[in-house]
Order: structure tokens, then sequence, then C-alpha cells
């Protein structure tokens, strides 16, 4: 256990290596911390801190920085959180619940925006489910199929039909979908078409089934994580001249595997969850931390948002970005009024 003198000045050299990128000496710590101690008294300190793990030297230089397990320390028992409603609130125009693809691909940008760093954001999960069809034609031949989700989410496709289809049989087939289907997920859809498809014409029949097919694919083809900013991290200080662990890094945003399963691990927890370094297995990059938290449609998880950054950012301002954030996005896909967040 540390004294407090110990967490003091812990805390205080965490917070300088944050804002300015430099090992902090023994005299800036004298300065900064406001504690009234000889600078051999604090070398005692730093000796002591160090021979625990939480800081560290590099290379020559006289002063020290902190460590994974130095920054976990200070996160955990130190931080002093920051109030950020009104700079992010400011941005909430952006959460419109109009479409929830919009939302997701403005909260990433959002986040990105807000902290400087990587803002990533999974899609809600859902099922693959259709509130409201039409068919329009555009063509001999040509019909553009036009489908609504419950959330107000529109896809269009064009279909190319075996034979050419007057507007009103494609009404009629519209209408009959829209009456009997509304509501149902696409494969009970799809499975009820095969079993009625007898007391269809075939053109028709084929025609809800190819409406179908296209739900299910315009579902399928949403991206499963958004990612923004990731060029912010091309001026990064600490990444700047360690091109090996840039290429890594966004080898990682490119795949995208290995986010969804770490941002899956975060939807089974409530709130803010910080992964520092190599803590998480999933990312594990010393040189990377991740700030997320789960978001909530009506009660229940749907996804996961956070921001990716060096260990060295400012953890109070990016817990207080992601929290607010995690539920104006809740808000908004719920169709309710953000204020609260």
């Amino acid at each position: 256990m540390l004294d407090e003198r110990a967490k003091t000045l812990l805390k205080t050299l965490v917070e300088r290596y944050i804002a300015d990128g430099q090992p902090v000496g023994s005299r800036t710590l004298s300065r900064a911390s406001g504690l009234e101690l000889s600078p051999a008294t604090i070398r005692n300190v730093m000796a002591d801190l160090e021979e625990l793990g939480l800081i560290a030297s590099p290379h020559t230089s006289a002063g020290r920085i902190p460590t994974a397990r130095g920054y976990r320390l200070f996160v955990d028992t130190l931080l002093t959180a920051q109030t950020l409603k009104s700079e992010v609130a400011s941005l909430e125009s952006q959460l419109l619940p109009d479409q929830p693809q919009r939302v997701i691909a403005n909260a990433a940008q959002m986040l990105s925006s807000l902290s400087s760093f990587v803002g990533v954001v999974t899609s809600p999960r859902k099922s693959s489910v259709f509130h409201h069809i039409e068919f329009l034609r555009l063509g001999e031949r040509r019909v553009l199929v036009i489908m609504v989700s419950p959330e107000g989410d529109v896809q269009n496709r064009l279909v190319f039909t075996a034979q050419d289809v007057s507007q009103s049989d494609l009404t009629e087939a519209s209408n009959r979908l829209n009456a009997h289907y509304s509501g149902l997920s696409l494969d009970v859809v799809r499975d009820r078409l095969r079993n009625e498809v007898d007391a269809l014409r075939g053109e028709i029949a084929s025609l809800m089934s190819a409406a179908v097919d296209v739900g299910t694919q315009s579902y399928e083809a949403q991206e499963p994580v958004v990612v923004s900013g990731e060029r912010n991290l091309l001026t990064v200080q600490d990444f700047r001249h360690d091109m090996g662990s840039l290429r890594r890094m966004f080898d990682l945003f490119e795949e995208k595997t290995q986010l969804m399963r770490l941002l899956d691990v975060s939807s089974r927890a409530e709130g803010v969850r910080i992964y520092i370094g190599g803590e998480s297995q999933v990312v594990p990059y010393e040189e990377l931390s991740v700030v997320s938290a789960p978001y909530v449609v009506d009660g229940e998880v749907v996804g996961t948002l956070g921001v990716i950054g060096p260990t060295r950012m400012a953890y109070d301002r990016m817990i207080q970005i992601v929290d607010i954030t995690s539920r104006m996005v809740s808000n908004a896909l719920s169709q309710k009024s953000p204020a609260g967040a």
C-alpha cells in the first residue's frame, strides 16, 4: 500500500507525463505536487515507486514515466473526473434518431473528434425485420425494391425480373407482404413464402422471394464496427517514430475482427471499462489503451463504443467522453430526448 505522499507524487507524475509527454524529474515533481519535500526525499519515493513497477526510467533520462501498472493504479484510485457535459452536449444534434446507421457513424466521428484519437462503435445487434416494403416499376423487367425497417432504415435495391411485371401487380405483391408479413423476421418470411409459393402467381412469388433476399443482404452488409479517426494516431508523439507499431495498429483497424471480440467483451460489463496496454489480451499492444462502454436500446445492451489511443492519454477526459456518448447513443436509438445525458 502506498502512503499519501507516494500517491500524491505518483498522481502528479502521471498527470505531468500525460500533459507533456516528457519524463518527469524530481524538481518538476517538487514544484507540481505542492509538497514541501527535499529533492532527496522525492528521489527516495521515486525509487520506491520504481521498485513497485509503477514507474520506469527510460534510457538515460533522469526523469521517470508511468508503466502500464502505474496507469492502472492511477485510473483505479487516483483519477479526478472532469465534467464535459456542455462540450459533448453541444454535439448532441449529430445523434438525432433519424437513421440508426447514421447515429452510429456520427457517434464514432464524435468520439474521435472529442478525444483526438480513434472512435469505434459496433452496430446495434438486431434481428432482420422489415416494417414496410414497396415495389416500383422502373422499366421493362426492372423493379426497385424499397424496404423500411422498424427503426426507419431505408434500403433500396434494383431487381431484374424474368418477365415484365405491371405496376398493379407490383402493388398487389407489396400489399400482400405488408398485410401478412410486416414485423416478422426475414427468416420467418422466407419460410412462409416457401410454403405459400404455390398459391401465388410465379412472377409475383419470385419477386417477393427476391425482396426478402435483398432485405437479408442489406442487413448482413451493414458494417459491424464503425471506426473513425485512425489517422489521428499519425500525429501522436509516442508513435511518430515507430512505424512498426503504427502498421500493426492500422492492420487492427482494417481487420476489425479483434475489435469486435474486444468490444463484445466490453458489452458484458456495466459502465465504462478501461484496458491499459496489453491488458485486454484481445488487443495485445502495450502502446494502446481502450476506454469503452456499452449502449442500450429500450433497456437492452445492443452494442459497444469507445476510444482507442496511446497509453499516455487523459483518462479522466476519455472516461467522460465515452460515458456521455454512450448515454446519448442509447437515448437516440431509443428515440428519446438526449437531454438527460
